[in-house]
């Protein structure tokens, strides 16, 4: 084999895939892999949003999957845990195509598909089953998965899993595997919560790391502008219209915002759609189709709902909302710049929480420019230099011989510079909506004083929940009830106070509204508890302080029904 092969060490089968798909080069987490004796240890791998970590587990599952099925091992051999549906298909897409040139078989199995079609596709016994975590309970529970002969198993986006509160049902996948397995886990960020997860899930593990933990894409341009938080929508046009060629994913913090801004952009001649979690699946579906196919331009999305993309092509991303901290921002931002191509991420700062955002940024190991939002005159410019742009490569195409008589026709009855002024000005695209003035809001930087600790800087809405301590409640499992009951992220909630009968959670206030609509619906999987937002009891203040002495014998109305 040449030493300049870019697939050096790769299995054959997978390097004829490979070969097919113009891989110029592995990617550092897929060297990190071929590198490292895969066979061998569970894996922690740590790398970009975007960078190829789907095609590096490939790579370290193929020697033991494709032996094993050699020797006649029934399957599944191996089991992937994806947290959306999304993500699941596009995960057993890209190892399908890595696996062409190998025996093995791929079966996904997601939330929304057909039961009936999945349950015949497992009774086959494929190699590696694909899935999210609800569905392969589901199949575990009815008995149409058996993974008895399972020896390797992969939580891909782990930090996702656990912060949709997927934790139980991961524990629930896990009991059903061998206890001889190897269990690896892929993820872009590892805050402390996921590694002690990880920690209990694997033991021992080899960390193997194509970039720095939090830190995002080189191929991304950050750029920060800090404008009047009132004027974001029209920083937004100015960028789409500064931008024409290029797929932009826009996101915003709450359903109704998505739809909002989605209405309004294609009221100003932008084709938008939104994206949130109360589309029907097969909506949903569509609305992805119509983005990856250029059909729709702008998609609006809330972070839930984006939770999975793999979108080619996009070549902006722009935080409309502010992301609610680093590991946010690297998720969000991982959206363009995927496979070596060059992306922007372009964050709209409202004034006030500049200093937040720089904070966040330094946080997320991400050096972004803080700059004036462009001018009207700037955008203007812009608008004629991608024109001319495409002037330039639709004249570079063409071949005129056809139109020479027309042109000497022309060149004889008018100034050629007058003449090449008017067709330019016929040729212009006409814009779908008028730039916008927007003003510069950034402050002088001023210097830091310590601060003490707090907090934070978002405040928080209290909701009561009915379950606690005596019934099973702790901080995990209901950080865990919060996010899948109110679709929330764990970085949206604060502070859990479990009580013996009951607790009090905070919920940060800019996903409070939308989350006491989705977490006050009744669940039947947990039908006696019920959250609801807190409300202070009668006599509060007093409670906070020293009870007044009272006269042997008689009890207050509180006391009575405490």
């Amino acid at each position: 084999m040449p030493s300049n092969d870019p697939s050096l060490g790769v299995r054959d089968e997978l390097r004829a895939s490979m070969k097919r798909r113009s891989f110029v080069e592995l990617t550092a987490v897929q060297r990190a892999v071929v590198d490292h004796d895969a066979r061998v240890n569970n894996l922690r791998i740590s790398s970009q949003t975007g960078s190829g970590k789907t095609v590096a587990m490939g790579i370290a599952l193929a020697d033991d999957l494709i032996e094993r099925a050699a020797a006649g091992a029934k399957g599944p051999l191996a089991l992937l845990v994806a947290p959306t549906r999304e993500l699941a298909v596009q995960v057993h897409r890209e190892l399908s195509w890595l696996f062409e040139e190998t025996p093995l078989s791929l079966v996904v199995v997601t939330g929304g598909a057909n039961m009936r079609r999945e349950r015949r596709a497992l009774r086959q016994r494929p190699e590696l089953v694909v899935g999210t975590p609800g569905r392969l309970l589901d199949h575990l529970r009815q008995g149409t998965l058996d993974l008895g002969d399972a020896r390797q198993v992969v939580l891909d986006e782990a930090d996702q899993m656990l912060d949709m509160g997927f934790r139980d049902e991961l524990d629930a996948i896990v009991e059903a595997l061998p206890a001889e397995r190897r269990s690896h886990l892929v993820s872009a960020t590892f805050p402390s919560h996921v590694r002690r997860f990880a920690d209990a899930f694997q033991g021992r593990a080899e960390h193997l790391q194509g970039t720095a933990l939090g830190e995002a894409h080189e191929d991304i341009d950050h750029v920060a502008y800090v404008v009047d938080a009132r004027q974001r929508y029209e920083a937004l046009v100015n960028e789409l219209l500064m931008t024409p060629d290029e797929r932009c994913l826009v996101f915003v913090r709450r359903r109704v915002d998505a739809a909002e801004v989605a209405e309004l952009l294609e009221r100003d001649g932008l084709n938008a759609q939104p994206l949130s979690g109360e589309l029907a699946q097969a909506q949903r579906t569509r609305c992805l189709e119509a983005f990856r196919r250029g059909k729709v331009r702008v998609l609006v999305a809330t972070d839930v709902a984006a939770r999975g993309l793999d979108i080619a092509d996009v070549g902006l991303v722009v935080h409309l909302d502010p992301p609610s901290d680093a590991a946010n921002y690297t998720h969000r931002s991982g959206r363009t710049g995927r496979a070596g191509q060059k992306g922007r991420s372009l964050m709209l700062v409202p004034a006030r929480g500049e200093r937040r955002a720089r904070r966040m940024l330094e946080l997320a190991k991400v050096k972004a420019r803080f700059t004036a939002p462009p001018t009207v005159e700037e955008v203007e410019a812009a608008i004629r230099a991608a024109a001319q742009r495409r002037l330039d490569a639709e004249l570079a195409a063409l071949r005129p011989d056809h139109d020479l008589a027309l042109a000497d026709r022309l060149l004889a009855e008018h100034e050629p510079r007058e003449l090449v002024a008017r067709l330019l000005a016929l040729s212009a695209p006409v814009q779908p909506t008028a730039p916008r003035r927007v003003r510069d809001a950034a402050r002088p930087p001023r210097p830091r004083a310590p601060s003490k600790r707090s907090h934070g800087d978002e405040s928080f809405a209290r909701f009561y929940v009915t379950w606690g301590r005596r019934r099973g409640a702790s901080p995990k499992r209901v950080l865990a009830l919060m996010c899948r009951r109110g679709d929330i992220a764990g970085g949206d909630v604060g502070r859990i106070a479990v009580g013996d009968h009951a607790t009090v959670v905070e919920v940060a206030a800019h996903v409070a509204v939308d989350f006491a609509e989705r977490a006050g619906a009744r669940d039947p999987r947990d039908p006696h508890v019920m959250i609801e937002p807190y409300r202070e009891p009668r006599h509060a203040t007093a409670q906070r302080t020293r009870p007044p002495k009272r006269r042997a014998g008689k009890r207050s109305r509180d006391a009575a029904h405490a």
